[in-house]
């Protein structure tokens, strides 16, 4: 199909395709909001045709042995900044895909606390089969890191079902006085990481949601339906909140860093995911909307394909509706719905969505529908990643 961003492309492009899949190092700056896992497919197929793409990380994760990490040293979650890294790492070099074994290694959940410790300790020691396989230097920083993590962690500390990654990555975040960057900038180089991850924010914050029905829930394990029941009132709200126990609006500026990354980008991803938690949960902080906004180039919209827990008494109409009315909090008398929404890619052939689209209202906010395959007898009901990165691509 065709289609006119600021002059007709086809979708998709074969010929910008090819021209990425040639020299992947020239590819696009995309940058993608988001968090959880439902990029890691999207992200090795992405690493072939561009090693130039962001990812803007949601840090509040607030559920199973992230919790454990965030409780004993009042730190953003690094969960999904450890799986970030490693989707886009390049495991056809000399060691990674051993780096890839142990950091997505999990203790037990069955094991002695006992029996995990004395694992760890191998791990430190260099004679665990996950570190030993793995070759200097590589090994050496890893068991450092290791080591700082045992020293500084807590008495009684549980490790059941911990992340080796996640350790790591904490260690570094310690030992780089709690300023997560340098870790990330270290491990990206250490396994090639082709693209760019950081989270929107380094403090430690926690979402919160306002429920229509006047429940304020904190904890984003606590409303997505993963962990807990189902939300069965709509969400009214979201907000960043300093504490876990307790509802206490904290609000939060973007970094720096962050608003020089969304400058950058030669297109800007909402990408499919929880809706609130791993999207919407990026522009809690004050800045992103109006840095979205000052930044020309098209902005697509991948709304979920399939029921997301989150999404309790919304209709697709109201998401676009609600993702817009996020990012305009900065500045609304300013910020146009077309400044920081362009594009919303939809299958609705084969995706499951809830209701249809207003075409006719969304043109009038300078919104264009594109209707496109993306979910195929392999991946359903998810978007098939081979579908979506040529989209994503020839929009740029």
């Amino acid at each position: 199909m065709r289609i006119s961003v600021t002059h007709s492309v086809e979708i998709p492009d074969p010929i910008r395709l090819a021209r990425c899949r040639k020299s992947p190092e020239l590819g696009p700056r995309v940058l993608f909001f988001s968090g959880g896992s439902s990029l890691k497919d999207v992200s090795r197929v992405l690493i072939e045709y561009t090693h130039n793409s962001i990812h803007i990380i949601s840090p509040f994760d607030s559920g199973g042995s992230s919790a454990r990490l965030r409780e004993a040293f009042a730190m953003p979650a690094i969960g999904d900044v450890r799986n970030r890294l490693m989707s886009l790492a390049d495991r056809s070099l000399t060691g990674n895909p051993q780096i890839y074994r142990l950091f997505t290694h999990r203790f037990s959940k069955e094991e002695s606390q006992d029996a995990l410790r004395k694992d760890l300790e191998f791990m430190v020691a260099g004679k665990h089969p996950l570190v030993a396989e793995i070759p200097d230097p590589m090994r050496k920083i890893i068991r450092n890191h290791l080591h700082q993590f045992m020293k500084a962690m807590p008495q009684g500390f549980d490790l059941a079902g911990a992340s080796i990654g996640n350790l790591i990555l904490t260690a570094g975040y310690l030992n780089n006085q709690r300023h997560i960057d340098p870790v990330i900038f270290l491990f990206s180089k250490l396994v090639q990481v082709r693209g760019t991850v950081r989270p929107v924010v380094s403090k430690c914050r926690h979402l919160a949601v306002e429920l229509e029905n006047g429940e304020v829930i904190v904890g984003q394990h606590r409303f997505t339906g993963k962990e807990t029941a189902p939300l069965n009132s709509r969400i009214r709200r979201m907000f960043l909140s300093a504490d876990l126990d307790r509802p206490r609006p904290k609000e939060t500026l973007i970094r720096e860093k962050v608003v020089n990354l969304i400058g950058q980008a030669e297109l800007i991803c909402y990408p499919m995911g929880s809706f609130y938690s791993s999207i919407l949960a990026n522009f809690m902080p004050r800045g992103v909307g109006r840095s979205i906004r000052n930044n020309p180039c098209p902005k697509v919209f991948i709304p979920n394909p399939c029921p997301d827990p989150e999404l309790f008494g919304t209709n697709l109409m109201d998401q676009v509706h609600v993702l817009v009315e996020t990012l305009r909090r900065d500045d609304p008398s300013v910020i146009r719905p077309s400044d920081v929404l362009s594009f919303v890619v939809v299958d609705s052939k084969n995706g499951v969505y809830e209701d249809s689209l207003d075409r006719k209202s969304l043109n009038r906010m300078g919104i264009q529908v594109i209707d496109i395959p993306l979910v195929t007898g392999e991946t359903a009901p998810y978007i098939n990643p081979q579908c979506l990165v040529p989209v994503l691509l020839s929009l740029t």
